[in-house]
C-alpha cells in the first residue's frame, strides 16, 4: 500500500473469506505461474464456475483464461492443466484476454474480455504498458491499435471447450474495458456498460474515467454511449463496472470499483432503475470493501480489489475478486443486507 494510503471506516462492509486466497498461482505451470486473477464466475445446477485470469511468468506476459469450478462457493477446483481460452496469435487478441465477465443468455454464455493486439510485457515493470513489439500497426491505424491499448471482445462458448470469437464490442479508436452486458434485454434492446478511458476531462461532464452506457439492438453495432455515472466521493476519482447486474426486486445492482488519489482499488455499489437502468437510483457514499488483507495489499498491483463475478446461493451474495492482481478471494454478504444498505443510501 502506498504511504498516501488509508483505510477508510464504513458503516456496511462485505465480509472476507477468512480462507482466501481461493485461488493462487500455481509453480511451475507455464500459463498460470504467476498471475491467477480477477474472476468471473457463473452458479447454476449446484456449481459456481471460476473464469479466472492466468499468465505465466514469461517476459511477453501473454494472458490466458482458466477454470476452477466449486460445489461450496469456497473451495474451488481446476477443471484441466491447459487454459479454456488463450489469445489467437496473428489475430486482435493476440496480446491477451482478461478480466472476463460472463451472463448465460438462453444456451450460451457470453464472455466479454479485455483484449490487445500484442502482449502487454511484463507491465509492472513498464509503466508504458505494452511490449516493445507493439508497433506494428501502420501509422494510418487508430493510436489505440498502435499503442497497444485494450478493446472489448465478445467470446461465445456453450461447453467452454468450443469457442466462437464473435467480435468487437468496442470503437477501435478507445482503450475501453469494464465492458459488461446485461443478462437480458431491457425495454427491446440489449445494454452494455462501458468505461472508454479517454472519455474525460475537458469537454466531458467528468473529470476522470466514467462508467458509460449503452443501448443497441445488435451487441456488434456501434453504440450511442452516454455517461451514467462518474467519481463524486474523494475515494473514487477514476470508476469503472465489476459484475454483470443482478436484477433484483429493487433495481439492478452494479458493482463498481473506485480508484482515488492514493491509487487504491475500492468498491461501491449502486442501484439502477429496472426499466432504465440509465436512472441511478441509489449509490453507496463510502466503499464496502478495499484492500486490507496481504494478498490484496502486496503483489503486482499493491492495493487492489477488483471483482469481475458474483453468484447468489441460498440468499447469500457471493463477490469473486482479483487481490493484488495476482490471486484470486471473495467476499460475502447476505444480500438483503447489501440491498437494504443501498436502499438507504438514495441518489438526490
Amino acid at each position: 500500500m502506498t504511504e498516501s494510503a488509508t483505510t477508510i471506516s464504513t458503516s456496511f462492509q462485505l465480509q472476507r473469506y477468512e480462507g482466501n486466497p481461493i485461488l493462487s498461482p500455481l509453480p511451475g505451470s507455464a500459463w498460470e505461474s504467476e498471475v491467477t486473477t480477477n474472476p468471473a464466475a457463473w452458479y447454476e445446477d449446484g456449481q459456481v464456475k471460476l473464469i479466472y485470469r492466468a499468465a505465466g511468468n514469461d517476459a511477453e506476459h501473454r494472458v490466458h483464461l482458466g477454470m476452477a469450478v466449486s460445489k461450496d462457493g469456497y473451495n474451488f477446483e481446476r477443471i484441466q492443466d491447459e487454459p479454456i481460452l488463450s489469445p489467437l496469435v496473428g489475430s486482435i487478441d493476440n496480446g491477451c484476454v482478461e478480466d472476463p465477465r460472463i451472463v448465460k443468455i438462453g444456451d450460451w454464455y457470453y464472455i466479454t474480455s479485455a483484449t490487445r493486439p500484442f502482449p502487454p510485457g511484463q507491465y509492472w515493470l513498464n509503466e508504458g504498458h505494452h511490449a516493445d513489439t507493439c508497433g506494428h500497426f501502420p501509422e494510418e491505424f487508430p493510436v489505440a491499435l498502435r499503442d497497444n491499448l485494450t478493446s472489448t471482445h465478445l467470446f461465445l462458448t456453450q461447453d467452454f471447450k468450443e469457442w466462437i470469437r464473435a467480435g468487437r464490442l468496442t470503437n477501435a479508436a478507445l482503450d475501453d474495458r469494464d465492458v459488461v452486458i446485461f443478462p437480458e434485454k431491457v425495454g427491446g434492446k440489449w445494454i452494455t456498460i462501458h468505461r472508454p478511458m479517454q472519455w474525460h476531462g475537458e469537454g466531458f461532464p467528468n473529470k476522470f474515467p466514467g462508467i458509460w452506457m449503452a443501448k443497441c439492438d445488435d451487441l456488434l453495432e456501434w453504440k450511442d454511449m452516454q455517461l451514467l455515472a462518474k467519481g463524486e466521493y474523494p475515494w473514487e476519482e477514476k470508476i469503472g463496472a465489476n459484475n454483470p447486474p443482478l436484477k433484483t426486486e429493487h433495481g439492478w445492482l452494479q458493482i463498481y470499483h473506485g480508484v482515488g488519489a492514493d491509487k487504491q482499488y475500492r468498491l461501491g455499489a449502486l442501484l439502477m432503475d429496472l426499466d432504465d437502468p440509465m436512472i441511478v437510483t441509489h449509490r453507496t457514499p463510502e466503499p464496502i470493501y478495499e484492500p486490507v488483507a496481504s494478498y490484496e495489499k502486496e503483489g503486482i498491483y499493491k492495493g487492489v480489489c477488483f471483482p469481475c463475478g458474483h453468484a447468489v446461493i441460498d440468499g447469500t451474495y457471493f463477490l469473486y475478486y482479483g487481490g493484488g492482481d495476482v490471486h484470486c478471494a471473495v467476499a460475502t454478504t447476505p444480500l438483503h443486507d447489501l440491498l437494504n444498505h443501498l436502499l438507504a443510501n438514495p441518489v438526490s
